[in-house]
C-alpha cells in the first residue's frame, strides 16, 4: 500500500499522529508520507497557522473560547465561506495527489475534511479518505468531511455527537486515537521506577505538552508542598525558562525534571497519576498506559470538552480555582478505591492497539476499492 497523511501544525498533536501512523505502515513494509497541508501550499501560510494557534490558545483563550462556540453553532452550507477559502489548498494538494498516486489518504486534522471532500468530488480523485478525530470530542468542522469513507474515533461513546451532525454508525470506526508502538508495550511500575533512579513509592507525572503550557514551576512547588510519601516527575518539553526554574527549586520531596525527551512511554510506566493539559494525544497515551489523571489549564474549546469526556467517564479529575491539588491528591493518596475505580473506567475507554487498528481498516478499504 501506498499511504498518504496529511496534517495540520496546530499544536503537536495532530503530527504525532500522523508520525505514528507512518511508524505503523512503514512497519508493515508499506509506503507512508507525511504532509503539513499548509505548508505545502504556502510556507507563510503554515507560520501563521502554527503561530496563530500558539498565540490565541495561550493569550487570548476568551477570543478562541468564542470562536469554537460560534463554529459550533454555525449554519451549514453547500457553498459556505469556509469551503470556497479552500479552493487554493485543493489546487495544490490535487498536484501532490496526482504526483504521489496514494491508495488511501488519512488525514489529522478536521480542517482538512473539507479539502478532501473537495478534492474526492470536484477533482475525481477516487480513493479511501480516512479522518482521523485526534480529540474526545467531534470538532465543528468535521460534518463538512462529506465524503470521507470513515472516521476514527477514540470510543464509540462519541459516536452520538456524530450522530447529530448526521454521520451514520457505518462511517464510524471506534478504534481509538492511533498512538506510537512504544506506548502499546509497558513494564511494571517498580521495574520503571528503578531504571529511572526512583524509589518505589507513589510517583506524580506532571507534564505541559510539548509547549510546555502553563507555570509548571509554580504547579511543582504546589506538588511538592502536599503532605504525603510521594515523588515527582516533571516534563517541561520546549519550555527552556520552566525547566530552568524547576531546576532551581529546592524540593522536599524526590524530582525528576525534563525539557523534551522521547522517553515518556517510560516515565508514564513509572507514574501512578498523570497531571496534564487533556490534549488528545496524551490523553490516549496514558489510556493506554492505564494511567489515571488530573487536568488542568485546558485550552477553550476542544480540550475543554475532552476534559469534560473523561470526567463523566470517570477516568479523570480536575483541578481549577475552586479544587486544589492538594484536595485531589489527597484523596488519591488516601483512597485506593479511588485510584482503582478511575483505572477500571479507563478499562472501559482504552483501545488494545488502534495503530494497528488504523493499518488493517486502511487495508480493507483498499481493496474494496479496488474490487469495485
Amino acid at each position: 500500500m501506498k499511504v498518504l497523511i496529511l496534517s495540520i501544525t496546530a499544536g503537536e498533536g495532530h503530527n504525532s499522529t500522523a508520525a505514528a501512523i507512518k511508524q505503523s505502515f512503514e512497519s508493515h513494509g508499506d509506503t507512508a508520507e507525511v504532509y503539513d497541508a499548509y505548508r505545502h501550499v504556502s510556507k507563510a501560510l503554515y507560520e501563521i497557522i502554527k503561530q496563530g494557534y500558539l498565540l490565541v490558545t495561550k493569550d487570548f483563550k476568551t477570543l478562541f473560547e468564542k470562536s469554537y462556540a460560534l463554529a459550533e453553532n454555525r449554519k451549514i452550507s453547500e457553498n459556505s465561506i469556509y469551503r470556497m477559502a479552500n479552493t487554493t489548498l485543493v489546487k495544490k494538494l490535487e498536484k501532490l495527489m496526482k504526483d504521489f498516486a496514494p491508495d488511501a489518504v488519512i488525514y489529522t486534522h478536521p480542517f482538512l475534511g473539507v479539502v478532501t471532500d473537495l478534492i474526492k468530488t470536484r477533482r475525481n480523485i477516487d480513493v479511501p479518505m480516512i479522518g482521523i478525530v485526534t480529540d474526545y470530542t467531534v470538532h465543528p468542522f468535521w460534518e463538512e468531511a462529506r465524503s470521507t469513507d470513515k472516521f476514527v474515533v477514540a470510543s464509540e461513546l462519541l459516536n452520538s455527537q456524530f450522530h447529530r451532525k448526521g454521520i451514520s454508525d457505518d462511517r464510524i470506526a471506534p478504534i481509538g486515537i492511533p498512538v506510537r508502538s512504544q506506548f502499546y508495550d509497558s513494564i511494571p511500575k517498580s521495574r520503571a521506577k528503578v531504571q529511572l533512579g526512583l524509589a518505589d513509592k507513589f510517583t506524580v507525572l506532571l507534564m505541559g505538552g510539548s509547549m510546555g503550557y502553563g507555570d509548571i514551576a509554580n504547579v511543582v512547588k504546589e506538588i511538592d508542598d502536599i503532605d504525603g510519601d510521594f515523588q515527582i516527575i516533571s516534563v517541561c518539553g520546549n519550555n527552556v525558562e520552566a525547566k530552568e526554574n524547576i531546576d532551581a527549586l529546592n524540593t522536599k520531596k524526590r524530582l525528576l525534571n525534563y525539557g523534551y525527551t522521547t522517553e515518556i512511554s517510560l516515565l508514564m510506566d513509572a507514574a501512578d497519576v498523570i497531571v496534564t493539559k487533556p490534549g488528545g494525544l496524551t490523553v490516549s497515551e496514558a489510556l493506554v498506559k492505564r494511567l489515571p489523571m488530573i487536568l488542568c489549564n485546558s485550552i477553550p474549546g476542544h480540550e475543554q470538552r475532552n476534559a469534560m469526556f473523561l470526567l463523566n467517564a470517570g477516568a479523570a479529575m480536575e483541578v481549577d480555582k475552586h479544587t486544589h491539588f492538594a484536595d485531589v491528591i489527597y484523596q488519591l493518596l488516601a483512597s485506593k478505591t479511588r485510584l482503582d475505580g478511575m483505572r477500571a473506567a479507563i478499562d472501559t475507554l482504552a483501545k488494545a492497539n488502534s495503530t494497528d487498528a488504523l493499518y488493517d481498516l486502511t487495508k480493507e478499504l483498499v481493496a474494496h476499492y479496488e474490487n469495485e
